[in-house]
């Protein structure tokens, strides 16, 4: 989906319905904005952070156990 919004006197912007019909949100729903040098990104703010966390970038650490127990080995 892509939209254009206008910026308000008040430096505010309406997320099209489209938009909040897919991700979900309500009213009172709280976003997190994140400035890059180049853009500006809104995404819903996660209701709990350990949940939504939880299991990200699990590739990196496989073969973690084995990789340490080496390393003990040589201790």
């Amino acid at each position: 989906m892509s939209a254009t919004v206008t910026l308000s006197s008040k430096f505010q912007i309406v997320i099209p319905r489209e938009a909040r019909e897919a991700l979900g949100l309500s009213a009172g729903d709280e976003l997190l904005v994140l400035s890059k040098p180049d853009r500006v990104v809104i995404v819903p703010k996660p209701r709990k952070f350990a949940k939504h966390m939880a299991g990200l970038h699990r590739e990196v650490w496989q073969g973690a156990e084995t990789y340490l127990q080496d390393e003990r080995d040589t201790w």
